[in-house]
């Protein structure tokens, strides 16, 4: 007989330390996901299955089930696609044992307690931010209505903005030619909001990494050692005054969007458009450190979603250390070397879903692409879980290879279009090894027995003029041989014929409970778009009414 237990949950904050709150279960919420976090005392129980609905509701959702990590006897997982500031009803089912609770999701709405309005026009000294608010009162930092508010030191100061303080908002405003960052959070600030903002032209050099050239890493947005649940949204990050060198000249290293240090996770980074130009191109979008460790960034609980993100020679996203229930969904990714970059992935989950992979080359010269998801490992720091489900990629001049040549360590693929010329993987062994199937893979076979039931036709989408990919109804395709062929009344033979037959990736996808139940045919589109669901939108104005901001509008 099972037992059950029925209890209200306490949803930890990751502003202070997790070792002070830790329970044999509780979860980390963000705005529309719940991570799960179930510890037990056996590691024979089991898979542990998740229902869930909104609280209230009478039906129930079905989840995807927790990966069990063996190394700290502990289920993890997450449930996506929920609805921001909504309690759930969530059912644990293992072994001979179930678990109902309630908890709620994060709530985009943060009340204001006090406003600082900044002076209008053009200001050349750097904001210090010292003063918290709370979680019932944040403290909001912002130009005055109807008024623009622009920052610009002309490259005399290092930073146009520090945080010193937590439940800050920096909202609207315009940063320019800061010497090192645009917006420097030091170590430790927690509940920190940049919203609407335009950060440009920031930082030095870069180039390659020689004695004396300490400009690599030079951020929009930079995070100290040990920060937490940061909402970066909604900005405009581009042209940066240095520039990162590409791979002929080794590494590269340069400017970069957003940089997290380990982070103490609960970060949300979405809707942001970064871009540049090639010749000032960005080493990461988004980047931080330690990649080889149990942090990392963003580390834990937090995710990356409806970004555009262009030029960059490196990766577009580093996803590094941890990645503890982390989830990146619904980025379009283009002009970049690795599109996302997960190496190590030490504890995981890591989820990877819907993403569309754009334009990869390796240098100015050198249009080889380089791989959408680069995977590694480093002594003790691999083997955590990382699911990729119903991404994208596009050609011509995308991606050469799937994953990177490294180890690929406890990786499960399913329902994407991995359109390349290369391999899906390297040769490397990996423990725990990876399962690769139910994917369209039209890349090179190394004959290692992945893709089983995968689908080995090029991809067809129906042409738009906007950044959209739905599967076309009909693809070409050879077959090969001698076909005869009526034509009037003569029968010819065509060699090696070109034929059109129906799309083979539409209704082709697997059931992923909690990922593609929205599905609208016989089963799931393969890819990042079904047909009959809205598109994914991206970058700043994908949350729908388009809202000038005070830099656009005075």
């Amino acid at each position: 007989m099972k037992k059950i237990f029925m209890f209200a949950l306490t949803i930890v904050s990751i502003g202070q330390s997790f070792a002070a709150t830790h329970k044999s279960l509780y979860t980390v919420n963000t705005f529309e996901c719940i991570g799960i976090y179930c510890k037990v005392d056996s590691a024979d129980l089991g898979e542990c299955k998740v229902n869930y609905r909104p609280s209230g509701s009478k039906q129930w959702k079905t989840a995807l089930p927790l990966w069990f990590d063996e190394r700290d006897n502990e289920y993890r997982g997450s449930i996506v696609g929920l609805a921001p500031d909504t309690e759930y009803e969530v059912e644990l089912a293992y072994g001979e044992h179930e678990v109902q609770f309630k908890t709620r999701t994060r709530s985009e709405e943060f009340k204001i307690g006090k406003t600082t309005y900044l002076d209008t026009g053009v200001k050349a000294g750097t904001i210090h931010i010292t003063e918290s608010g709370n979680a019932d009162g944040w403290h909001l930092v912002t130009p005055k209505p109807g008024y623009k508010t622009t920052i610009d030191p002309e490259n005399t100061l290092d930073y146009n903005i520090v945080v010193e303080a937590s439940f800050v908002i920096i909202r609207g405003l315009e940063l320019k030619n800061a010497a090192i960052h645009g917006i420097l959070i030091e170590k430790n600030v927690h509940d920190v909001v940049i919203e609407d903002c335009h950060i440009t032209f920031w930082g030095r050099i870069g180039g390659p990494r020689t004695f004396g050239n300490v400009g690599g890493s030079d951020s929009a947005i930079y995070a100290k050692k040990g920060t937490s649940r940061l909402v970066i949204q909604r900005n405009s990050i581009n042209n940066p005054r240095g520039a990162s060198n590409d791979w002929d000249t080794g590494h590269p290293n340069g400017p970069q969007a957003i940089t997290l240090n380990n982070s103490k996770g609960g970060n949300i980074i979405r809707y942001n458009d970064i871009f540049s130009t090639e010749d000032h191109g960005f080493n990461d979008a988004f980047g931080g450190s330690s990649n080889f460790s149990n942090e990392g960034s963003p580390n834990r609980d937090s995710d990356i979603y409806g970004n555009i993100i262009s030029n960059v020679w490196d990766d577009a996203i580093e996803s590094e250390g941890a990645n503890m229930n982390v989830r990146i969904w619904g980025n379009y990714l283009h002009h970049t070397y690795q599109h996302i970059a997960v190496a190590a992935t030490s504890k995981g989950p890591l989820y990877i879903f819907r993403n569309i992979f754009g334009i990869s080359r390796r240098t100015h010269r050198d249009p080889l692409g380089g791989s959408m998801i680069k995977v590694g490992e480093r002594g003790e720091y691999k083997g955590g879980r990382i699911y990729v489900f119903h991404n994208t990629a596009l050609q011509p001049k995308g991606a050469f290879r799937v994953f990177s040549s490294h180890a690929c360590h406890n990786t499960i693929t399913r329902n994407n279009i991995f359109d390349c010329r290369g391999p899906l993987t390297g040769l490397r062994q990996a423990d725990p090894p990876s399962d690769f199937d139910y994917d369209v893979f039209t890349g090179l076979n190394m004959g290692q027995g992945y893709e089983k039931h995968g689908i080995r036709k090029k991809p067809s989408f129906v042409r738009s003029q906007g950044l959209e990919f739905y599967l076309a109804p009909t693809i070409t395709t050879v077959k090969w041989g001698k076909t005869p062929t009526q034509r009037g009344e003569k029968t010819v033979v065509i060699t090696d014929k070109l034929i059109t037959i129906p799309n083979p990736a539409i209704d082709a996808g697997v059931l992923i409970p909690g990922f593609n139940d929205d599905y609208k045919g016989k089963a799931p589109d393969m890819g990042a778009f079904e047909r009959g669901n809205s598109p994914l939108k991206f970058g700043r104005h994908a949350q729908g009414q388009t809202v000038l901001t005070p830099w656009e509008e005075f």
